[in-house]
């Protein structure tokens, strides 16, 4: 059996590309070892690549305020407990400006889908970025809109755009989701960003409710044949004030294993360390990055609404200062011999 698991890792190390069925074994036949073996194949595979450099984003979370009622989400509609918030562009400048001066060159905005936020406020604000900060890139995560809205955002200066798929599987879709969101709409929306031109992040939640190994499969297959820029995974982690609160969190270490299979099918991706495996697990965004990630995505937002961005339980960092993670991240991740830099990051070739 870990014969199969081994020529499996070392074929998909080669072609970066296997079948559903396959991928399905991967994930059936998990083990330590396994493991151990596609992370020492994934960061040999990065470091061809991206050496050892992490590349940094200034997460900017903009509103907690949404239209959407997802099941497993802390900020869904119908979170009554849930203290809503909303920046001003004023606030979203400054902490820009904070983060520009501590070494931030991408900012990611986002958010709930709020419907303050309009091509018009969106536009005019990405253009005061660009022109503040030309040498900096800008990544919005802001839901479903029309291809007209990501048009015309990509226009005023969004870089890239992350959107999770949150799972290739249709049945599952509508498992996580209310009746009014749709699986083809939310494949349309990312098939429309990739066309308009955007690096483009997608991804799913590992352990979520209802998904078996046949999902992560699936999902596995998806990321392979779309190809995004970025890809954003990370261990479900339940929220007291959702349908799903009874739920169980998903599993740290399946997390890692899937890291390092992303990383052999698309050699090239950004693949983040996400603040969901520095919560389930205190080293966990070290781990990660030995498991074959290379982005971290600390947060820039006002400490004074840190809190109320919960998606999930227990969320870390939220009464940190902007300089106080910067620094605290700086001494993770060169404690595991990695160097964070002050740059875009766009993807290597």
């Amino acid at each position: 059996m870990m014969s199969k698991v081994f020529e499996l890792i070392d074929r998909l190390e080669s072609c970066h590309s296997l079948s559903v069925e396959e991928y399905r074994y991967l994930i059936d036949n998990y083990s330590d070892s396994a493991a151990d073996y596609a992370a020492k194949k994934a960061v040999s595979l990065r470091h061809s690549i991206y050496g050892k450099d992490v590349y940094i984003r200034g997460l900017i979370e903009i509103s907690n305020i949404c239209k959407n009622n997802c099941l497993y989400c802390g900020i869904r509609r119908d979170n009554r407990e849930c203290s809503r918030y909303r920046l001003s562009e004023e606030d979203i400048l400054a902490c820009c400006k904070e983060g520009y001066a501590l070494g931030f060159r991408t900012f990611v905005l986002q958010g709930g889908e709020d419907s303050h936020f309009t091509d018009e406020v969106l536009c005019r604000l990405l253009v005061k970025i660009k022109e503040l900060y030309p040498d900096c890139a800008v990544t919005l995560s802001l839901g479903e809109r029309s291809r007209e809205s990501y048009q015309r955002l990509h226009t005023a200066g969004a870089d890239r755009y992350l959107l999770r798929h949150e799972t290739a599987d249709k049945d599952h879709y509508e498992k996580l989701h209310p009746s009014e969101m749709s699986f083809e709409r939310r494949m349309e929306c990312l098939q429309d960003l990739k066309e308009i031109g955007y690096q483009v992040g997608c991804g799913f939640m590992v352990g979520s409710p209802y998904q078996t190994s046949e999902h992560i499969a699936k999902d596995l297959k998806f990321i392979e044949e779309f190809k995004p820029s970025m890809c954003g995974i990370g261990p479900y982690i339940t929220h007291q004030a959702t349908p799903f609160a009874d739920m169980p969190s998903g599993s740290f270490e399946l997390t890692l294993y899937l890291l390092s299979l992303l990383r052999l099918i698309k050699p090239d991706l950004l693949l983040p360390a996400t603040t969901a495996l520095g919560t389930i697990h205190p080293k966990g965004r070290e781990l990660g990055i030995l498991a074959g990630a290379n982005v971290v995505m600390p947060n820039l937002s006002p400490v004074s609404v840190r809190k109320k961005y919960e998606l999930y339980d227990n969320k870390i960092c939220t009464g940190e200062e902007s300089a106080q993670c910067r620094q605290c991240l700086d001494r993770r991740i060169n404690s595991i011999g990695y160097t964070i830099v002050t740059h875009r990051g766009d993807p290597k070739k």
